[in-house]
Order: structure tokens, then sequence, then C-alpha cells
């Protein structure tokens, strides 16, 4: 996937400084920087927004402060406001996902997108959310919809990561030997067989095969490490020895 230019994102009348700082921390989780305020209401800098950021201080030093949402988008080739509901308009209303779909496929690099978020008591007005090109609205709970700007900023953020990224669905982490060699999967499961056949454990005969298969099925899909080969040896070790149990007396 081509590299695209990152959304900018717009906070209509912010009012708390708190919540500026907490949405800069949501962006910089996910790798979005650049933050504009439209006339937030206790003026930037803001005290507040710092201790509430969590150490996102590059975004807040970096933001930029604008008198209107026109001229806060003006260098952007594609808006999307944000709301719950549209009242009093046609618009075409998207997901998420969809946004950052539609984003992504713009046909330059530096393609530039805002995402518009309106003040923490009331969102967006008609006149406000009517200014972008699509309404992006997050599905909720109908009976109790509202989000923060740092919950509504995460979501964004999170599918900006998800579709700009190669981070695998599903992936092994926190053991540096990775999965176990097939050798050393093939000692367990032997000598777990030897075991079994010792206990008589695979009857009637004509099951053994498949009951087998089942056992390797088993340990296959576990994707066991090197680590964890060695101590179902140790388990199955114990428990075919039970005269080496430790006494308690």
């Amino acid at each position: 996937m081509t590299q695209k230019t990152a959304p900018v994102v717009v906070l209509v009348a912010p009012q708390l400084g708190e919540n500026i700082g907490m949405v800069a921390r949501a962006m910089l989780n996910f790798g979005l920087t650049e933050l504009r305020l439209v006339s937030p209401r206790n003026g930037w800098p803001n005290p507040a927004a710092g201790p509430a950021s969590a150490g996102a201080d590059q975004v807040l030093n970096e933001a930029t402060v604008y008198d209107d949402i026109s001229t806060s988008v003006a260098d952007c080739n594609r808006v999307f406001t944000t709301a719950m509901t549209v009242r009093r308009m046609l618009k075409d209303v998207i997901t998420p996902a969809e946004a950052v779909r539609q984003a992504l496929a713009l046909p330059a690099s530096t393609a530039r997108t805002a995402w518009v978020f309106g003040p923490e008591r009331t969102g967006l007005y008609s006149g406000e959310v009517a200014m972008g090109d699509s309404v992006i609205s997050i599905p909720t709970n109908s009976d109790f919809g509202s989000l923060n700007l740092a919950m509504a900023m995460t979501v964004m953020g999170y599918e900006w990561m998800r579709q700009t990224t190669d981070q695998p669905a599903r992936y092994l982490a926190g053991d540096e030997t990775g999965p176990a060699l097939r050798y050393d999967l093939d000692g367990l499961l032997a000598h777990l067989d030897t075991e079994l056949t010792v206990r008589e454990y695979f009857f009637p005969e004509h099951r053994a095969a498949t009951m087998r298969q089942n056992v390797r099925s088993i340990f296959q899909r576990l994707t066991l490490t090197a680590a964890e080969v060695r101590t179902m040896r140790g388990v199955v070790k114990s428990l075919a020895s039970p005269e080496q149990r430790i006494s308690k007396g």
C-alpha cells in the first residue's frame, strides 16, 4: 500500500483542556499528529491539556488554532464531519472503516483528509455537519450512544491504524525462540503415545489410528514453543511415574 498522508483532526470549540489532552493521547497512540483547534473555549495553550495527554506533547506543541471550520480545513481534499444523527438534510453517512477506505482511495499520496469533531456537550450543529463531504457515524447502542471526544478519536485512530499497517490478525509474541521444532514436537508425541499405549488408551484397535491423529492435531493446533514442549515432556514423565512424586509427609 502506498504511504498516505495521515488525516488531520479538527476539534470545534472544545470546552475542556483535559479533553483536548486525551484526544492528543489517542491520536499519538495511532500515529496521528496533526491537531487543529477551532475557537477553543478556554483559549490555547491550555495548562490542563498536558497532564491529560500522558506524554503526547508532540501533538499538543504543534497544535494550531483557527477561527472557523472553513479555514481549518482549507488545505484538505476531503472533509468528514462527525455526528450521531443527521437532521434536516440528506447526507452520505458512513462508518469509520469506510471513511478511512475513502481517504486511502484518494489518488495522490499527498491527498489530505480531515476528521471534524464537535464540542463535548452538543456535537456539531447541523450547519457544521453539512460542511463535510460525508458524515462519520460510529455504530453504538441506540439507547446510549454518546461518546466523549477521546473515545470517538480512539475508534477513528484504531481504524486508520488497522488499514494502514501490515500487522497480521494473529501472531506469536513473547517467546524469542518461536514455535518448537517439529523434531521436538514429534518427540513429545512419541513419548505420549508410548505411555498411552502402555495404559491401553488406544482402544478399540480399529479406532487407534484416528485417536492418534486427534492427539497430534490437538498439540499441533496449540503451536507450542520449545520451552512448552519440554514442560509437557516433564508432565508426561511425571504422570507416568507416580512413584517419583515428592512426599509431603
